[in-house]
């Protein structure tokens, strides 16, 4: 048979429940502690507000790039030429692409006229100029590192290809990024 040890009066049922009562309130202040420090890793609201805009394609003109702010960000979005896209479209299989990547990959079908990139070298984020490169694309000043005009790195010690954002057309003049 199994014994129990029970005191006078029911004292473990009390301790019980008073071991019970103390760890379910050290839970619950230990929970009042941590909930700020875990919220405050959570995006701010104007960061959240920033998560995606919309841009007016019309406000570039062909040969032209426009450079936007998306969440802290700079943002290119080029209207590229007929004879870039001849360019980068022929070197899609070139040998000395460090991160092989169609130009088909990079753009969206019906509009591989427009290029949108993030615009931080990949290198170390700095910004790089357009048209000073080797090859026909942007140039990092910072370290030399050589995009071409599909933003893929061609030259110099970046280790990637320029970012592409999430983005996706909303209408024929208008794309929506993040």
């Amino acid at each position: 048979m199994t014994e129990s040890v029970v005191t006078e009066g029911g004292d473990a049922t009390r301790r019980d429940f008073i071991h019970i009562a103390a760890g379910a309130a050290a839970v619950g202040a230990g929970a009042m502690v941590v909930w700020p420090l875990i919220n405050q890793m959570n995006p701010a609201a104007d960061t959240l507000a920033l998560a995606s805009i919309e841009f007016d394609m019309t406000k570039v003109q062909e040969g032209q790039q426009v450079v936007i702010k998306w969440q802290g960000k700079p943002v290119f979005v080029r209207y590229r030429t007929p004879a870039e896209l001849q360019r980068v479209i022929a070197d899609d299989h070139a040998h000395d692409l460090k991160e092989p990547q169609s130009d088909a990959d990079r753009t969206k079908p019906g509009h591989q006229q427009f290029l949108v990139v993030l615009g931080n070298c990949t290198h170390l984020g700095c910004i790089p100029t357009f048209g000073s490169g080797d090859f026909g694309g942007w140039f990092c000043p910072c370290h030399g590192s050589h995009y071409d005009a599909s933003g893929r790195i061609r030259k110099g010690p970046a280790p990637l290809n320029l970012v592409v954002p999430t983005y996706d057309f909303v209408s024929d003049t208008r794309i929506k990024i993040g």
